[in-house]
């Protein structure tokens, strides 16, 4: 880190070192007058503006809690010039976080191998893929597969441009910094405003949100197995005496872990304006003139329509669709609203974001399973869980319609395996 313009000199012993600037300069050595070695001018990453933000400071009141000008930090955050180690240290101090927090060396390009989660296309080239990593596992998750929103909105983490001989491990080319992978936090589950979520963590610290869209079932099994952090689960149920988790501590096995409540939601009939086919009861999918797309077995939208169903001595059979799958509410909505089904199990938050209309069956807990070490080891879980709880981003989950969260960040329960 320096502050020497690109015409000043550094002299020890018979090297000479002309420092570049961030104008595009590179760096010269020349020894005993007879070698010189270009290097590639670095590439910084500079997270100064988001880290004073994020502390409610003006340029003013940081310059002066850091002993520099305004002017300086203007400068420093407009990238015009790398800070002396001084300085980088002085403006750490200020803003109780390390150098590296602030400054850093821009790292592309690294290639690495991880354990691969999900298919590969057929087709050559690399493909753009999700890399996370789960203690001491790298994941890597290729983005296709997963929806045509949730694919294109996806912000690619690395390219797979090789496999291993046992075609479960592939080689990726990392397009970002391997430590913002690292600092990644992975919740899989089925509720899209874990995609919200990440936003709002993304204004006030480097951390980043991965969700990932899964049932239920499949989020704790994937838990389980290592593959996420925190599974979003909606498989509460409403006593008398409140709602319960049935089953849950002999599900988990002798994982530790605690239960977060996230929000209450509505879940229901997801149906095109004005609900044409009258869907109104369960009893009105099984006419012949209703066909309903279907979510996974073991998601808590198929649990509530195979409920449903028994209930009312249905026979899946009679549905008309049943037997067509797909793996999100959003996947569900996207199918209604493009004609090719009349109604499926959805919440109706993502019937209000999508333009349908929405007929309730019953309200749901959605709550977040985080293991113990994780949750006391990883800063990442404390940004969300801060997150999740203040008033900007409760108001605007609520405002999406179909949410309430009275009881956001409240932990229900824990399970000791």
């Amino acid at each position: 880190m320096h502050t020497q313009s690109s015409d000043s000199y550094a002299k020890h012993s018979n090297l000479t070192v002309l420092f570049g600037n961030d104008t595009g300069h590179n760096v010269i050595y020349s020894v005993g007058g007879c070698v010189e070695i270009e290097i590639p001018k670095l590439e910084m990453e500079n997270h100064l503006r988001e880290k004073r933000q994020a502390h409610a400071l003006s340029q003013k009141q940081l310059a002066d809690l850091a002993g520099i000008t305004r002017q300086a930090i203007s400068a420093l955050e407009s990238n015009q010039y790398s800070p002396a180690t001084s300085v980088a240290l002085q403006l750490a101090r200020a803003l109780q976080c390390r150098v590296e927090d602030l400054f850093s060396i821009k790292r592309g390009g690294e290639i690495i191998e991880g354990e691969l989660l999900g298919a590969l296309p057929q087709s050559d080239g690399p493909v753009r893929a999700q890399v996370t990593q789960i203690g001491h596992r790298v994941l890597v998750r290729p983005l296709i597969g997963i929806g045509e929103l949730i694919s294109l909105s996806a912000n690619a983490d690395g390219l797979i441009i090789g496999t291993s001989p046992d075609k479960n491990r592939v080689k990726v080319r990392l397009l970002k910094d391997r430590e913002a992978v690292r600092r990644k936090i992975v919740v899989g589950g089925c509720d899209p405003a874990m995609f919200l979520a990440g936003e709002h963590v993304r204004k006030h610290d480097q951390e980043n949100l991965v969700p990932c869209l899964m049932g239920s079932s499949v989020a704790l099994n994937a838990l389980k197995r290592g593959e996420i952090h925190v599974a979003g689960i909606h498989l509460a149920e409403e006593k008398s005496e409140g709602w319960e988790l049935p089953n849950l501590k002999h599900r988990l096995g002798d994982m530790d872990c605690i239960v977060v409540t996230f929000a209450h939601w509505e879940e229901g009939f997801i149906v095109r304006q004005g609900n044409p086919k009258k869907v109104r009861t369960i009893s009105d999918i099984a006419k012949t003139t209703v066909r309903i797309v279907n979510r996974e077995k073991g998601s808590g939208a198929r649990r509530l329509l195979d409920k449903q169903l028994d209930t009312s001595g249905i026979k899946p059979s009679r549905v008309k669709g049943y037997s067509d799958e797909v793996l999100s509410h959003l996947d569900v909505a996207s199918r209604i609203r493009s004609g090719l089904a009349d109604t499926g199990i959805g919440v109706r938050s993502v019937a209000s974001i999508c333009g349908l209309d929405f007929v309730p069956l019953q309200r749901e807990r959605y709550d977040l399973v985080i293991p113990k070490n994780y949750y006391e080891t990883l800063s990442g879980l404390r940004v969300l869980l801060d997150t999740m709880v203040s008033k900007p981003f409760r108001d605007e989950l609520e405002a999406l319609g179909g949410y309430d969260t009275r009881d956001i960040g409240k932990i229900v329960e824990a399970s000791h395996g």
